[in-house]
Formats: structure tokens, sequence, C-alpha cells
């Protein structure tokens, strides 16, 4: 089975979108998982935990991102007795949304194309 899902995977199309503003990425895969998991754990440090990153890394990815949007993406809070927290702002929310869409519509553009290729590869 382990084997059949590699398989799987190698024959697969993934878009990876790098939205650029200035030097900076502003948005591409990783980042958008970041916020994502931001959403779903409320921390940045849970979320960088869950992607194997440090809190350090995470929140510097948070910073460029938070600049290069017009609004926040990520609203944090610092720590103290009721501990810290960090949200997505509706920017953030919408970011998210926009980039998922950016992907499928890359897969439903590319179907017929990518079928004809698939039938060129190794089995």
């Amino acid at each position: 089975m382990r084997n059949k899902a590699k398989s799987i995977r190698a024959r697969s199309v993934q878009p990876r979108f790098r939205i650029l503003h200035g030097g900076d990425i502003a948005l591409g895969p990783g980042k958008v998982e970041l916020l994502a998991l931001i959403g779903q754990t409320g921390s940045i440090n849970k979320a960088a935990r869950r992607m194997g990153m440090s809190y350090m890394r995470a929140w510097s990815l948070v910073q460029t991102m938070n600049r290069c949007f017009k609004k926040p993406l990520v609203f944090a809070t610092h720590g103290g007795e009721g501990g810290g927290g960090a949200e997505l702002t509706e920017t953030g929310c919408k970011v998210v949304a926009l980039y998922q869409q950016m992907e499928q519509a890359s897969l439903r553009a590319t179907a017929a194309t990518w079928k004809q290729l698939r039938r060129l590869l190794c089995v």
C-alpha cells in the first residue's frame, strides 16, 4: 500500500504559486499552510510546531506577510497571565481562500494537458 501511495504522489500535479512583493515572497504554499494552521490552532507556536519549524521562523514569516499586504493577515497577542494567541484577520482568511482558489483553478485549467502528459510517464 505504501508503494502505491508513493507512486500516486509521484504522478500528480501540484501547483505551487509564489506571490512576490518587491524582494519578498508575500505568499507561497508554506506560508498559506502556516496561515491555515494559525487559524485552526489560534497560535503561531502551535502552528509552527505542527510544521516542524521554530516559533522564531514562523513569527518571521508572519511579519513578512503582514508587511506585504495592505492590512495584516495575522493578529497576535503576547503572552501573559492568560497566555498569548493569534488569529487570522478577515484579510488573512480571504488571502488563504483566494490562494486555494488559484490552486484549484490551475488544476482545472491543466486537467486535459495533465491527462495527456500522465500517459507518457513510466508506470
